[in-house]
């Protein structure tokens, strides 16, 4: 599988460059256009989205390169080849939540509800992301059967896309890129779904999110045989484990918070 996108002379674009931007790009006609729906300015998002991208970015490698610190000591430059792959989305997510945090409170917007309009573009993004892994033949599963794969019923370039040497062994693996995919898809579906009903509690979408994504990268991680490590445990499932019962928290606060201010508004008619 070729990593490039398209080669000019000493121009090279990667695959994995054109889904990240890709995702981005559908991210801000997304969450513009649901901003519009909801009765809310969107004139800040530009300024937003311009910050957010490299900080994402930087979050996602900063966390990746941490952990793999031992691969990039002796090569710091490689440090800066985000194209060769090695994004953690957990870093990017955590940049992301903190940038926006401030971000929101600057402008002085509801950072919740925000929250809310961007979770089913992030996770819709998550699923395109994850295809760079595919091109660049990484994230990958466990050593697996052309017939298991085929059983699947999968389409042949996928298939082919899974056979390649990692460490030396040529083999077919456990396309671990798109069973994320597949989940985060689904997570899409349920949080627009939820999202279409009249009355939805705020904090919903992103309670949802955080539910939804913990429990898929959860049990892929349990797959993947790349994980980046800590004291012999894999960090993306500590890191899902949290954003699970982050996600039960936030659902439960925002049910409460809810029924608090419709008692209140019922005592005050």
């Amino acid at each position: 599988m070729n990593p490039v996108f398209l080669s000019i002379g000493p121009i090279t674009i990667y695959w994995y460059s054109v889904l990240i931007l890709t995702a981005f790009i559908l991210g801000y006609f997304f969450v513009s256009r649901e901003m519009k729906k909801e009765g809310m300015s969107v004139s800040f998002l530009v300024d937003y989205f311009f910050y957010l991208v490299p900080i994402v970015i930087i979050g996602a490698r900063a966390y990746y390169v941490i952990f793999e610190w031992q691969s990039y000591q002796n090569n710091i430059a490689e440090i800066f080849a985000v194209w060769n792959g090695g994004l953690a989305i957990h870093g990017g997510i955590i940049a992301g939540l903190i940038f926006t945090i401030f971000y929101t409170k600057k402008k002085q917007i509801n950072t919740l509800k925000l929250f809310d309009i961007i979770a089913p573009c992030l996770i819709l993004g998550q699923a395109i992301g994850r295809w760079g892994n595919f091109f660049n033949q990484e994230a990958h599963g466990p050593e697996t059967t052309l017939s298991f794969l085929q059983n699947l019923h999968l389409p042949e370039f996928i298939i082919e896309g899974m056979h390649f040497s990692d460490l030396g062994k040529y083999a077919y693996w456990h396309p671990t890129f798109l069973y994320e995919t597949l989940g985060c898809l689904i997570g899409f579906g349920l949080i627009l779904f939820v999202r279409s009903r009249k009355k939805v509690h705020i904090g919903t979408s992103t309670a949802i999110y955080f539910i939804v994504y913990g429990i898929t990268r959860f049990f892929i991680e349990a797959l993947r045989q790349d994980s980046l490590m800590f004291l012999g445990l894999k960090i993306a499932q500590l890191v899902s484990i949290v954003m699970v019962l982050a996600g039960v928290i936030l659902m439960i606060y925002s049910i409460k918070c809810e029924k608090f201010y419709h008692r209140k508004e019922n005592e005050n008619e």
